[in-house]
C-alpha cells in the first residue's frame, strides 16, 4: 500500500532547546523493525534499504506551482542528490513595527528513487509561529495551535496507531531552528510555508529585521522581500551586506516617506560560489535596520481595528547621571576565554562612564571583595584604577552570589543615605555571572527573597548569564522582579561585545518613573504602562482594546521625571484614521494593532508567570496565555501545534518543551495602572475634546485677562495700561538679527528677550522684521526657555532637552512651568507669579514674502520687582497718560490727537492690532492709540538701547 515519513524538528520560544518529531504513516510494506528501534526512541535512516512506496498521489494530484513556476521548472541545476529547490520566496510586512514573515519553498525530487527532503529555516528567538503548511503532492498538512494536553493527546492516538513518533531536543544559540524533514517517493512536489510574527524591538536608535538564509543549494527563483509601511514616516532605512562580497550592490532599497521595500533577487549565477559552481554563496544573514521619523516627544498613538498600540521614544534629553556597581563573577568556571572576554568589555565600558557618574566593582567567588568599599566619581584617574584592578583578578573557587548581590545593594544604600548622589540619578546593579551558587546561600529562592528585601524602588538589577551553565531562568526572575531584564552571554569570540551591546543598552537613562495614561471609560485590556526608566535608543510600548463609544479621538497622557525636572506630555489619534489609510495600501497588515497586542501580552503574563508566587497564581496565568494563544494562533510553552491532513488521517505535533526563559520588553515587568485624575490645565483647550479628559481643568490661555501686554506681527506692541484703561501701540522697525529685551527684571532674575528675523524679500523698500526666536531665562533657577519656529529648548545647568512644535506636554523644575500646546503656544510660568505666552504663527511655505514668526504675551498681573524694565517690561509701572485734542485725521476711520506722557506730547493715531490669542488666523481687533517713531518719547530712550549681544543677557540700564 504506502508508507509516508516526516521527520520535524522546532524550536520555538525557548532559549536553549528544540524538539525533532518524526511521523509515520504504516502501510501494507511496515517493517517491524522500524517500529521496534522508534519505540526504543532511536530512530534508523542509515545502513538500511529505503522502504518500497507506492506513489498513492496521482489520483489526488494537483498543481501548487503557478505557470511560470512550472516553465521554470525546466531549469536543470545540478545537485547531485536529485533534490531540486525550484523556489525559495520569503515575504516580510513589517506595519507599526509588527513583522509577519512568510517562508515558502518548493521542492521537487528529480531521483528516480525515494528519498527525504528536508525544508529547514531559523526563526527569531522573540517571535511566536502562527501556521505551517506542507503541500505532498496535492495532499495538504495544515497547523491549527491547540492547547498543549489536547495536541499532545490527539498527537498520542496517532502515534499508538504507529502514525506519529519520537521527541528528540538540541541546543541553540540566537536563532531557533524550524526543522522538516518528509520521505516521498521520486517525482515528488513538495511545497513547505511557515509564518511567524513578532514586535521588533528598538535598540540603540534602530529597528533590526534578520533573516537567516541557508537554502542549501541552487534555487532558480530565489527572492526576498521586506515591505514596511510606518505611518508616521520613516527616518532612514539600510540593508547592510553581511552575506558577503559575492552580494555586493544586489540588495535594493527602494523608500518613500512612509514606506520601504528591500529585495534581494540574486540570479541562478550570481548565486553560484563560483563561475562552474554548483554549490550556493547564499548562507549568511539578510538584515534590514531602519528608525521612524519622530517629531513629538509624547510618542506614536495609533489606533486601528478597535485596538490601540502607543510607542513613546522620546529624543532630545539629557541623559539622567548614573550610580553603577559592577559585580562580576570571577570563579574558576570564568577561567580562560570568559574572564578574558569580560576584561575587554569592561575596559570599554569603563572608558565610556560620563562625568557625573559614579561606580564601583564587586569581584565575587567564595569570597567577595570590593575595588572601593563606596560609590567614587567616574573621574579619568579612578577609571584607570579600576581598570588596572580588572587585569590583576585571577578566576577560581566557588560562587557566592548571594553575598556579593547584597553587598551591592549595601552600597547604594549608603551612597543614598549620605547624600553621596544626586536623587535623580539612576542607580543600578550589573551582574555578570557563567554558574549557579556554591558557596554561602545557594537556595535559589533563598537568594531571590534576600535581594528582593535589600534592593530600594530606586534601584535596579541587570542579569548578564555567560554561557549555558547559568540558571539564566534565575538570573531572569531576579532581574524582572528588581526593575531590570536579563540576557544571555554566548560564549564565543564575540563575548566580549555582547557585554558592550547591553552596556550600551542601559548606558544612557534619560527618563524615570514613566506613567502613559488613558480615560478608563475609552479603553481596556491596557498591557503594562507603567515602567521604571527609559533609555536612550529603546523604546516603550503600550497596547489596548479601544472601547467602542463612539469617540473620534483618543488621546493619553504620559508623565516622567527627566534629570532636572518632571515631564507631562501628551499624545492623540484618530480612531478611525489609521483604518482608512491602510484600506488603500499594498503589503501591510491591516490587524498588526490587534496582533501587536497580543504578542505584548501573552509575553508580559509569560514573565508574570516566571514570578509568581503560587501555585494557584501560576495556573490563573497558564488559562490566559492558552486563551490567548489559542485565539491568536500563536505557538507559546502552553500550547503546540497540532498538523494534520486535509483529512485528518496523518498528525504531526509541534511545540515547546518547556517555558520561556525570556520576557517580552525591555525594562522591569511594572505594573498596570488606570487613569486615576485629570490631565494637566494645559491639556484643555477651547477646542472641544471627545474624551472625559476634557472635562478637567481651565486652559492656561483662558486664565489670562482680556486685556494684555503683547508684541505681535512684524513687530507691532501693545501695551495695555489697567488704570487709565487704554491701550497703547507702536512698532520697532530694527534689522535681522539684532537682539531686543522685552522684560529685564534682575531683582527676580528673569529677563524676556527676542531675536528678529526678516521677510524673504523687500517689499516697497521696507524690509519687514519678525521675532523669530524668543529666549526667557530664570537666573536663579539656571533655568532658560528658547523658542524658535522649529522647536523649544529648555536647559537647566548642564541638561538641555529638545522639544518639537508637533507635541503637547509640560514640565516643571524648581517652580518653573513650561507648557506646549501642539503647533500653537508655549507658556512659561515662574513660581506661579510671571507668566509670559508665545504664539507660533505659520505661513504657507511658498508665500512669497511671509515668514513663519511668533508673538509674545504677558498679562499686567505678573508681579515683577520695582527693578523691571525693557520695551514691555517697563510699562508695569504704569505711567501717567492723557489724551486730549482729538480730532479727524486723514483717514476718517483713524482720527488723531495729542498724548502727554513722561514729559512729553506726541502726536498719536486711533487705530488697532490684533489679539491672536482667540483666533489665530484672523485675530480679534484691540484698539489703541499709535505712537510712531518706534515709540519715541513713550518708551525710556531710544529703542536701540533695548538691544542685547545674546538672548540670556540682562539689559544693562545706564
Amino acid at each position: 500500500m504506502r508508507r509516508l515519513v516526516c521527520f520535524i524538528g522546532l524550536l520555538f520560544v525557548s532559549k536553549a532547546s528544540s524538539l525533532d518529531f518524526f511521523v509515520e504513516e504504516i502501510g501494507d510494506f511496515y517493517d517491524p523493525r522500524l517500529g521496534q528501534d522508534e519505540e526504543q526512541g532511536n530512530i534508523k535512516t542509515s545502513g538500511q534499504s529505503p522502504p518500497k512506496l507506492i506513489n498513492r498521489y496521482e489520483r489526488n494530484r494537483r498543481s501548487i506551482f503557478t505557470a511560470d513556476e512550472v516553465e521554470n521548472e525546466e531549469v536543470e541545476v545540478e545537485t547531485g542528490d536529485g533534490i531540486h529547490i525550484h523556489s525559495y520566496k520569503v515575504e516580510a510586512r513589517i506595519t507599526s513595527r509588527f513583522a509577519h514573515t512568510t517562508i515558502c519553498s518548493r521542492v521537487v525530487n528529480t531521483a528516480q528513487h525515494a528519498q527525504s527532503v528536508v525544508f529547514n529555516v531559523q526563526i527569531p528567538k522573540s517571535a511566536f509561529i502562527s501556521n505551517f503548511t506542507m503541500d505532498v503532492n496535492g495532499i495538504t498538512f495544515i497547523g491549527s495551535v491547540k492547547e498543549k494536553t489536547v495536541a499532545r493527546s490527539l498527537y498520542a492516538k496517532a502515534r499508538a496507531r504507529g502514525k506519529a513518533a519520537g521527541i528528540v531536543r538540541t541546543n541553540s544559540n540566537d536563532m531557533e531552528t524550524f526543522k522538516t524533514e518528509v520521505h516521498v517517493p521520486e517525482g515528488s512536489k513538495i511545497q513547505f510555508e511557515i509564518h511567524y510574527q513578532g514586535m521588533m524591538q528598538r535598540k540603540l536608535g534602530v529597528y533590526e529585521y534578520n533573516l537567516n538564509l541557508q537554502p542549501g543549494k541552487l534555487v532558480p527563483q530565489f527572492q526576498v522581500d521586506v515591505y514596511i509601511y510606518e505611518p508616521k514616516g520613516i527616518a532612514f532605512v539600510r540593508a547592510p551586506n553581511f552575506l558577503g562580497e559575492h552580494f555586493e550592490g544586489l540588495i535594493k532599497v527602494t523608500t518613500s516617506n512612509q514606506k520601504a521595500h528591500v529585495c534581494f533577487k540574486p540570479t541562478l549565477h550570481q548565486q553560484r560560489k563560483c563561475h562552474n559552481c554548483s554549490s550556493t554563496a547564499v548562507d549568511g544573514d539578510f538584515t534590514v535596520q531602519y528608525d521612524v521619523s519622530r517629531e513629538n516627544n509624547g510618542g506614536d498613538l495609533q489606533v486601528s481595528d478597535g485596538y490601540f498600540v502607543h510607542f513613546f521614544a522620546p529624543i532630545n534629553l539629557s541623559p539622567l547621571p548614573k550610580n553603577i556597581i559592577f559585580v562580576i563573577d570571577v570563579s574558576g568556571s570564568m577561567w580562560g576565554l570568559k574572564m578574558k572576554q569580560t576584561v575587554q568589555a569592561m575596559q570599554t565600558i569603563l572608558d565610556d562612564l560620563g562625568h557625573d557618574d559614579f561606580f564601583s566593582i564587586i569581584d565575587f567567588n567564595h569570597n567577595v571583595r570590593c575595588w572601593s568599599d563606596e560609590l567614587v566619581p567616574a573621574t579619568s584617574i579612578q577609571t584607570s584604577e579600576a581598570k588596572k584592578y580588572i587585569q590583576e583578578i585571577q578566576p577560581n573557587g566557588g560562587t557566592n552570589i548571594n553575598e556579593a548581590l547584597l553587598r551591592a545593594t549595601h552600597m547604594l544604600s549608603n551612597a543614598m543615605n549620605y547624600g553621596v548622589i544626586d536623587p535623580r540619578s539612576v542607580s543600578m546593579i550589573i551582574l555578570v555571572s557563567d554558574g549557579d551558587p556554591t558557596v554561602g546561600e545557594i537556595k535559589l529562592s533563598a537568594i531571590q527573597k534576600n535581594v528582593k528585601k535589600r534592593m530600594r524602588d530606586e534601584f535596579s538589577l541587570f542579569s548578564l548569564g555567560m554561557g549555558f551553565d547559568v540558571d539564566y531562568d534565575f538570573l531572569e526572575r531576579i532581574a524582572l522582579e528588581n526593575r531590570g531584564m536579563a540576557q544571555r552571554i554566548y560564549a564565543n569570540q564575540n563575548a566580549s561585545q555582547q557585554l558592550k551591546d547591553f552596556y550600551q543598552q542601559v548606558s544612557s537613562p534619560l527618563l524615570r518613573k514613566i506613567l502613559i495614561e488613558y480615560p478608563d471609560e475609552a479603553v481596556t485590556d491596557v498591557t503594562q504602562n507603567s515602567f521604571d526608566k527609559y533609555f536612550s535608543g529603546s523604546e516603550l510600548v503600550v497596547a489596548g482594546r479601544v472601547e467602542p463609544h463612539g469617540y473620534s479621538v483618543l488621546q493619553s497622557v504620559i508623565t516622567a521625571s527627566s534629570g532636572t525636572m518632571d515631564l507631562s506630555l501628551q499624545a492623540e489619534a484618530d480612531v478611525h484614521e489609521l483604518d482608512e489609510i491602510l484600506a488603500l495600501q499594498k503589503y501591510v497588515n491591516p490587524g498588526f494593532a490587534r496582533q501587536l497586542w497580543a504578542y505584548i501580552t501573552v509575553n508580559q503574563l509569560l514573565a508574570e508567570r516566571s514570578l509568581a508566587s503560587t501555585a494557584a497564581k501560576k495556573r490563573k496565568i497558564t488559562q490566559r496565555i492558552v486563551s490567548m494563544s489559542l485565539q491568536h494562533q500563536f505557538v507559546t510553552p502552553m500550547t503546540a501545534m497540532l498538523v494534520e491532513s486535509e483529512s485528518g488521517d496523518e498528525r504531526l505535533l509541534a511545540d515547546s518543551p518547556k517555558d520561556p526563559k525570556q520576557g517580552c520588553c525591555s525594562g522591569s515587568l511594572g505594573r498596570k495602572v488606570s487613569l486615576t485624575y485629570g490631565p494637566p490645565p494645559w491639556a484643555q483647550f477651547p477646542t472641544a475634546q471627545p474624551t472625559a479628559l476634557a472635562q478637567i481643568g481651565p486652559d492656561l490661555v483662558e486664565a489670562l485677562p482680556n486685556h494684555i501686554t503683547l508684541v505681535e506681527n512684524d513687530p507691532h506692541f501693545i501695551i495695555h495700561l489697567p488704570k487709565s484703561k487704554q491701550d497703547i501701540c507702536f512698532n520697532i522697525d530694527s534689522e535681522p538679527g539684532k537682539i531686543l529685551n522685552l522684560v529685564s527684571d534682575p531683582d527676580l532674575g528673569v529677563v524676556v528677550n527676542g531675536q528678529l528675523i526678516g521677510a524673504k524679500k523687500l517689499e516697497e523698500t521696507k524690509m519687514s522684521t519678525f521675532f523669530g526666536t524668543i529666549a526667557i531665562y530664570c537666573k536663579k533657577q539656571d533655568m532658560k526657555v528658547e523658542i524658535s519656529t522649529e522647536h523649544i529648548s529648555v536647559t537647566n545647568g548642564k541638561y538641555a532637552h529638545l522639544f518639537s512644535w508637533e507635541e503637547t506636554g509640560n514640565m516643571t523644575q524648581n517652580g518653573v512651568k513650561i507648557s506646549i500646546k501642539k503647533d500653537t503656544h508655549v507658556t512659561v510660568s515662574v513660581n506661579e507669579e510671571i507668566s509670559f505666552m508665545v504664539l507660533l504663527h505659520r505661513v504657507w511655505k511658498k508665500h512669497p514674502v511671509n515668514v513663519d514668526f511668533l508673538g509674545v504675551y504677558t498679562p499686567h498681573t505678573n508681579m515683577f520687582s520695582p527693578e523691571v524694565h525693557g520695551l514691555l517690561g517697563q510699562f508695569f509701572s504704569e505711567p501717567e497718560v492723557k489724551v486730549f485734542n482729538v480730532h479727524p485725521g486723514s483717514d476718517p476711520k483713524k482720527p488723531e490727537a495729542t498724548m502727554e506722557v513722561k514729559g512729553h506730547k506726541l502726536a498719536v493715531t486711533r487705530g488697532w492690532q490684533k489679539d491672536y490669542r482667540a483666533e489665530k488666523v484672523y485675530g480679534t481687533n484691540v484698539y489703541c492709540w499709535f505712537i510712531h517713531n518706534s515709540g519715541k518719547g513713550f518708551i525710556d530712550g531710544h529703542y536701540k538701547d533695548y538691544i542685547v549681544p545674546h538672548l540670556d543677557s540682562f539689559l544693562q540700564r545706564p
